[in-house]
């Protein structure tokens, strides 16, 4: 006999047995001869006994997750021993004092154990747990939950270690945590870029800023630094002064949470937020969920990409169900010139918020080569006309839109009654225009 990619020979039990176990249950199995010097001839053990109870307990004790289930010992004439390793079905199996590090893991690399490759490892998981980003367990095993304990003991809910298992913050394999509790740990990687900027298009800075740690504590940083640029116009009315605020919070706030709960973090790239004076953008990576439409999302259809996690924000009452948060959004809008926009890409998800005190010809900046979701092509035609014009009348709606008077009226009739348009006149002095 030989060693190869399935047999290993060793003279002696060592703690280095583990290794090879680990490199066979990551593999397709294989056996280990202990008690067989490396030429193959079986040398015995002085005392069987005692090798013997060494084995099992370092095969028992020294990895993770439980192995034994996979692990067969023979007693050879000869006081040697042949130990079976199968192929593991939870992999990667590695070292319990290393965790899930190339230090940990090893694969068979020809007729020995090798350390495994971040890659690697990562296949495995992959390829173990499912395709869930956030069920997968994490590299990073040294994880502190300041900032969630903080956030849950705000909003009186009890970050119980117990039921860790229950949230996804743990394998219930290994008790290995998960990448989500990656991502609700003080160690996350992701993190929120937000640029400010003097001009319209983006290409003046004024102020730049990266939040990171816990998605709890990228949550309370981000919105407290929108807040800083959401301003306030004032104008009187009669005896009262009306204060408006540029950007709704509660809609801030919902497309902030819509941007950290739905995003694919199985992407390394950064949320982006981009804020001038007419618009904010929110930027995530992560196009729509397959089967969804853009007309789904907007009428509150959802399907969650992350779904421990959204489950997370709805025990803690940050968001109320699935799917409100975009339709809230245009609700909160209703009346303004210019609704909020969605733009999707296979891998990116983006969403804009206008300014609601800015002129209407500032907000649709943005919207030249898109349509604003929320108006159909009549009723933006119409828009670019009055903003073009100051005002439009019913004969000029039948001319741009070559329809009849009846059609024309329904049209006008309807962006009247949503808030979009105001009406003045009677007769043949009556004209359209967008609501102040």
């Amino acid at each position: 006999m030989q060693e190869t990619e399935r047999i290993e020979f060793k003279r002696m039990v060592t703690d280095d047995i583990a290794k090879e176990v680990i490199a066979f249950a990551n593999a397709e199995g294989g056996a280990i001869y202990i008690g067989v010097a490396d030429d193959g001839t079986p040398v015995g053990l002085a005392d069987f006994d005692a090798e013997y109870t060494r084995l099992t307990n370092i095969i028992r004790d020294a990895i993770l997750p439980d192995v034994t289930v996979f692990v067969h010992y023979t007693k050879m004439d000869g006081d040697w021993i042949r130990v079976d390793v199968n192929e593991g079905s939870s992999k990667p199996y590695y070292l319990k004092k290393h965790g899930l590090k190339p230090s940990g893991v090893y694969v068979r690399q020809g007729a020995s154990a090798a350390p495994a490759s971040s890659e690697k490892i990562r296949q495995m998981i992959k390829d173990s747990d499912g395709d869930t980003f956030e069920a997968l367990r994490s590299l990073e095993q040294d994880l502190t939950f300041t900032a969630a304990e903080e956030t849950f003991a705000r909003y009186h809910v009890e970050f119980d270690p117990s039921k860790t298992i229950a949230l996804g913050l743990e394998n219930p394999r290994d008790h290995q945590y998960t990448n989500l509790a990656l991502l609700l740990s003080d160690q996350c990687k992701h993190t929120v870029k937000i640029a400010v900027f003097a001009d319209l298009d983006n290409t003046e800075f004024r102020d730049q800023k990266e939040f990171g740690g816990s998605l709890f504590r990228q949550l309370d940083d981000t919105y407290q630094y929108l807040r800083l640029c959401n301003r306030t116009a004032s104008r009187i009315e009669g005896l009262e002064r009306v204060d408006t605020p540029d950007y709704p919070e509660e809609a801030l706030r919902e497309a902030l949470l819509n941007a950290l709960v739905h995003r694919d973090y199985s992407f390394s790239g950064s949320i982006i937020i981009n804020v001038n004076d007419a618009r904010i953008e929110f930027i995530s990576l992560g196009g729509l969920m397959p089967g969804l439409s853009l007309e789904d999302i907007r009428s509150g259809i959802s399907q969650p990409r992350n779904r421990n996690l959204a489950e997370v924000f709805h025990r803690l009452r940050l968001i109320e169900s699935y799917g409100t948060g975009i339709r809230r959004i245009f609700h909160l809008y209703k009346g303004c010139p210019v609704a909020p926009e969605i733009h999707v890409t296979p891998n990116a998800f983006r969403l804009v918020l206008p300014n609601q005190n800015r002129n209407p010809s500032e907000l649709s900046h943005s919207s030249a080569s898109a349509p604003q979701a929320g108006h159909n092509p009549q009723q933006l035609m119409i828009l670019k006309a009055i903003q073009e014009n100051g005002s439009i009348t019913e004969p000029q709606v039948m001319e741009l839109l070559h329809v009849k008077k009846t059609r024309a009226y329904t049209v006008l009739r309807e962006m009247v009654r949503s808030g979009l348009l105001v009406a003045t006149g009677r007769g043949v002095t009556k004209k359209y225009m967008i609501r102040g």
